[in-house]
């Protein structure tokens, strides 16, 4: 099945990661798509289709190859199994199934064949496990990595669609930082899931991971500042020249949130010597988070199961 026949179904293609993804498909080469929605979004036409309710029956009707999911997590957690049982595959976005034995969580440049053992379901990342992995990937294979510290500076609209219309709303001089997250006390829910999704995804489930997100007041692109402990020395030459070749990484001296905003790929520089110890290094990436920090890694993970023909559950 070539990418113009697969049957797609878009699930919440109206919100902020499913307006990207809705150009995304067609400038693929997708051909047959059907946009979903809840009841309050039915009927309208987005892009001349008409977007249909997303119940349990239509998405199980078993006339759609696959699906890919933009909604919450608890809308997923209640349609996604549904589809699945009408034997399609999806591919969900939300926090709903990323954790989930079973379930691959899958960046394509990082863990690609992970994806060919779903069983109906594969998560798409957080929008900072994405390319945070998609650049330790090739530093990891070289020198082994030992401990990660991480603060992430993300953008309104990894919070959604209605945040970034209060930031367009909002006076310049009311912007602030802002930590939107569920607090435990100690942790809010972000570092939690950012340290669980990277373990998960490079496969080292006891690498030792600390992270501080803050939400800035961007509309579009996430940024983070990375810190690198290896097993073996690297070099910060020898760094840059496996992120050269890395593929969906771009070298960027400065990488900002605005220079990536619309870019399939992660930007990365400042790559220097972490002066604090022996055997690190530190780094600035920046990411548009709902392009390839949502929208292209799922089409991309589709595009990799048509590539190896293993579309059936």
């Amino acid at each position: 099945m070539s990418t113009p026949e697969v049957r797609i179904g878009v699930v919440g293609g109206s919100g902020a990661a499913g307006t990207i993804v809705r150009p995304l498909v067609r400038e693929r080469g997708c051909e047959n798509v059907r946009y979903f929605a809840s009841a309050r979004s039915a009927g309208r036409q987005l892009d001349g289709r008409v977007v249909e309710e997303a119940t349990p029956e239509a998405l199980s009707a078993g006339d759609v190859d696959v699906f890919l999911f933009s909604v919450g997590t608890s809308s997923s957690r209640e349609l996604v199994p549904h589809a699945v049982r009408g034997g399609a595959v999806c591919l969900d976005k939300s926090a709903a199934f990323r954790l989930q034995d079973g379930v691959p969580l899958v960046v394509p440049e990082v863990n690609g064949e992970r994806a060919l053992e779903h069983e109906g379901i594969i998560a798409v990342p957080n929008c900072c496990a994405i390319p945070l992995t998609t650049v330790l990937k090739p530093l990891h294979d070289e020198a082994g990595l030992r401990r990660l510290r991480i603060a992430t500076y993300q953008s309104v609209s990894g919070a959604g669609a209605q945040a970034m219309e209060r930031l367009r709303a909002e006076a310049s001089d009311a912007h602030d930082l802002r930590q939107d997250w569920e607090f435990d006390g100690e942790e809010f829910d972000e570092e939690e899931k950012l340290r669980a999704e990277t373990r998960k995804i490079l496969e080292l489930p006891d690498l030792p991971v600390s992270a501080t997100c803050v939400r800035v007041p961007v509309l579009v692109g996430h940024m983070a500042s990375v810190w690198i402990e290896t097993e073996a020395p690297l070099s910060a030459e020898r760094a840059r020249e496996l992120l050269a070749e890395a593929p969906s990484v771009r070298l960027e001296d400065f990488p900002t949130p605005g220079k990536s905003a619309g870019r399939d790929d992660v930007l990365v520089g400042r790559i220097r010597p972490d002066r604090s110890g022996e055997t690190g290094l530190t780094l600035l990436l920046a990411c548009d988070n709902l392009r390839k920090g949502a929208a292209l890694n799922g089409i991309q993970t589709m595009e990799l199961l048509l590539s190896r023909q293993a579309l059936a559950a």
